[in-house]
């Protein structure tokens, strides 16, 4: 399907480049846009000492582009990738990606992302919302979202994943976010949307895991309690890590505040992590992030 066009916001080209660190690279990619009449707008980039790598996010200006859309990867590839042996991803910021919300019982993360959708504050198509049981099914209608319920259990699994896939890939989804979707997704289903499933939980893992993770950090008197938002791998809860917080608890917080504030942190961080991907400032290494901001 072709992007969608937003014309009140300047059209722009983002490159996300990683690789063996040496000298001329921010020259070399700065020169390469400079020599085709494109305006810088950002640059940002790190080096890890420790293995000696490279990271990059640059962003410019399309208006006066010399080359067209459709030619810059190639030329970048063959002028300047090729030399430094560089992993890159080009993107372009008039695309406006389709999300895919999976959702199960718990109300608050998919109430929020809708919310920030239809306010604007998100910039993305939702053609629908996947869920594993009913129960969600008045909030989508209520929004006008198609909503697709699959009772997924051990024996239908493989079969109904499939059909979850063909799906998305019916509708061109781009990206995944797991809105407290309570499955396990299989590693043969990650590895159709590598770096493109987003997850969110508590941040209790390993100490407190299980149904009741609240219940058991109130019982232990903890102090803080957190959310973190990571991309899912065939490792759970183990992809790499887009978006992390904390607050501080209490002996005065019942198990009910312990709830409240970590769905209210859920929500934040999520929405955190969701915008940090729509903004491709997100670059994937091993099993790491490199979050530009």
């Amino acid at each position: 399907m072709k992007p969608i066009e937003n014309a009140l916001k300047p059209s722009s080209a983002i490159l996300l480049i990683h690789c063996q660190d040496s000298k001329g690279i921010v020259s070399s990619v700065s020169e390469f846009i400079f020599k085709n009449n494109g305006n810088i707008m950002y640059l940002d980039q790190h080096v890890d000492t420790s293995q000696g790598v490279f990271f990059m996010r640059i962003e410019w200006e399309l208006e006066k582009f010399s080359i067209p859309d459709e030619k810059i990867g190639e030329y970048f590839d063959t002028l300047i990738a090729q030399k430094y042996n560089m992993q890159w991803n080009l993107h372009f910021s008039q695309y406006v990606p389709k999300m895919a919300l999976f959702v199960s019982k718990l109300p608050h993360c998919l109430y929020d992302l809708l919310s920030r959708w239809k306010s604007g504050e998100i910039e993305v198509e939702i053609p629908l919302i996947i869920s594993n049981h009913e129960d969600m099914r008045p909030v989508a209608e209520q929004f006008g979202i198609p909503y697709h319920h699959f009772s997924v259990t051990a024996q239908n699994k493989k079969e109904k994943e499939q059909e979850q896939l063909e799906l998305l890939a019916e509708h061109d989804i781009d990206f995944i976010v797991l809105a407290r979707y309570m499955q396990i997704l299989s590693g043969d289903f990650v590895d159709h949307y590598q770096g493109k499933v987003i997850n969110i939980h508590h941040s209790f893992l390993p100490a407190f895991p299980g149904a009741k993770p609240y219940h058991s950090a109130y019982e232990r008197g903890v102090k803080i309690i957190g959310a973190t938002s990571h991309y899912v791998t065939a490792d759970l809860d183990g992809g790499p890590i887009i978006a992390q917080d904390v607050i501080q608890v209490s002996h005065a917080d019942s198990v009910q505040d312990l709830v409240r504030k970590g769905r209210d942190l859920e929500k934040v961080i999520l929405a955190r992590a969701i915008w940090h991907h729509l903004k491709r400032q997100t670059l994937i290494y091993q099993n790491r992030t490199v979050v530009f901001t």
